[in-house]
């Protein structure tokens, strides 16, 4: 299918909450199509170049958003929150105007069974070696923290919460296997959990 694409310097996984700031005129009109249809487009990570502009490229596996705050100033800029909802891969970027678009597909997840039960555990526990160790730090972390109870969902709140670069993070997001996917994001915890482990000796 045809996305109105947003490339941007963070990589947004499935779940995960994205304020942004729209005030450049190509990302204006995306913002007006949204809001026109399904409210949806897909964000992927910026390559090399800009934000602003034009000109970047862009990689290819990305998270569709779909926008359920929104704003408008008087000077035609949007402040709106968006929602990560399911993987996307680029197959082809079309021509930029009036705004960056891709013909996409979406990528599902199979039902969890039993391996990715345990790949859950294994998330879990990462996640809380990396609250200890923030917390020990000092950073305010809140008590209600938790992951979801589907196994793939908790892997991208995982992703989502913790300090992962997002280098790590579309190393994730390319990752078609979900009980790998798992294994990979708890090896990312492990190694964010440690650094942080290293400020505190």
């Amino acid at each position: 299918m045809e996305l109105p694409m947003f490339p941007l310097g963070t990589a947004l996984v499935p779940g995960q909450v994205l304020p942004l700031h729209v005030f450049e005129p190509r990302y204006r009109a995306l913002v007006d199509a949204c809001l026109a249809g399904d409210r949806c487009f897909g964000v992927v990570l910026i390559e090399r170049g800009s934000e602003v502009g034009g000109g970047d490229t862009r990689f290819d596996v990305g998270t569709v958003a779909r926008i359920t705050e929104m704003a408008e100033f008087p000077d035609g800029r949007y402040a709106i929150v968006c929602v990560g909802t399911t993987r996307v891969r680029v197959q082809r970027w079309l021509p930029d105007e009036p705004f960056p678009r891709a013909e996409v597909v979406v990528l599902t997840d199979p039902d969890a069974g039993a391996d990715a039960l345990a790949g859950r555990e294994q998330v879990v526990a990462g996640m809380a070696r990396v609250v200890d160790a923030a917390r020990a730090l000092g950073a305010e972390v809140p008590n209600d923290l938790a992951l979801a109870d589907d196994p793939f969902q908790a892997g991208w709140d995982a992703t989502a919460m913790a300090p992962i670069g997002p280098i790590d993070v579309l190393d994730i997001l390319h990752e078609d296997d979900p009980v790998l996917r798992l294994e990979r994001i708890a090896v990312a915890l492990t190694e964010a959990a440690e650094l942080l482990e290293l400020r505190l000796s």
